[in-house]
């Protein structure tokens, strides 16, 4: 059974568009790092932040290419995934247990946006335009 990630955050750095090789052949992968927050209230009922995580997440193809151009850093994300592990290396160059998200997707959260602006739709705009319209 797969280790499922739903998580809010906000981007570190835009992510990077890169082209990567596998059995299948090459494939497109956007990789960032996002800092997932946690939040509570003060005895005011304030928002206090109150602990987080860093977390490399990595997404592909369209929609990786769709990440690397749209997105940027300060970003707030809602990423939804699958938690996988592998090993890295620390700064000794001792082998560590590290964590990533593999991203299915990443949502716009739209509380932080000002305007959108949306393509035609794809029948309207591969269709020659018909007469009397």
């Amino acid at each position: 059974m797969p280790n499922t990630f739903d998580g809010k955050g906000n981007l570190g750095d835009a992510p990077t568009l890169k082209v990567a090789k596998g059995p299948n052949g090459e494939f497109k992968v956007a990789e960032m790092r996002v800092f997932f927050d946690r939040w509570s209230q003060d005895s005011e009922g304030n928002p206090v932040q109150v602990g987080g995580f860093w977390m490399p997440v990595q997404i592909y193809e369209a929609k990786a290419e769709a990440c690397a151009k749209l997105l940027r850093k300060g970003a707030r994300v809602k990423v939804e995934g699958e938690l996988r592990e592998f090993l890295a290396h620390d700064d000794d160059g001792k082998e560590v247990q590290a964590f990533q998200v593999r991203a299915d997707d990443v949502h716009l959260v739209l509380s932080r946006i000002d305007e959108i602006k949306f393509r035609p739709p794809r029948e309207r705009a591969e269709q020659p335009e018909a007469a009397g319209y």
